[in-house]
């Protein structure tokens, strides 16, 4: 397994797995979404490129500055493969968040969590995450 920057012809890996973990997302929708984040100096993204099995998983993550709390990376987005469980995947991804926050000096790291991923709370407590809070988030489409 190689983690490495991502780029655009990882597009349909990136929506294969999107998609099975239930993010419909279609291959143009990436490559567009991939074409604002790419080359972004307060944008990451990277893949777990399993060299010759396609792509086992990728990770997102953006520097925030927040008035109230300062400046932080947040992971905004990890997806492991179902095959690819418990094998370092995830891990070696959040370490490459974490290589990348601190070549820019930050000092810690956010990432939030659906409390129906059951499975992911252990797997960040693992990774030296601690729960701060819990929060509802509401969304309001704007037509």
């Amino acid at each position: 397994m190689l983690i490495r920057p991502a780029t655009i012809q990882d597009a349909p890996d990136i929506a294969r797995l999107a998609t099975a973990l239930g993010y419909a997302s279609s291959t143009e929708d990436i490559v567009s979404r991939l074409d604002g984040l790419l080359g972004q100096p307060d944008r990451f993204v990277a893949v777990a490129d399993g060299k010759g099995e396609g792509l086992l998983g990728w990770i997102a993550a953006e520097r925030r500055l927040l008035l109230e709390s300062g400046e932080k990376a947040e992971i905004v987005g990890l997806i492991v493969g179902t095959d690819s469980h418990r094998k370092g995947v995830g891990s070696a991804l959040v370490t490459a968040v974490e290589d990348w926050a601190r070549a820019r000096g930050l000092g810690k790291i956010v990432v939030r969590s659906n409390e129906a991923r059951l499975a992911s709370h252990p797997f960040y407590e693992h990774q030296g995450f601690n729960l701060t809070k819990t929060q509802h988030v509401y969304l309001k489409p704007l037509t």
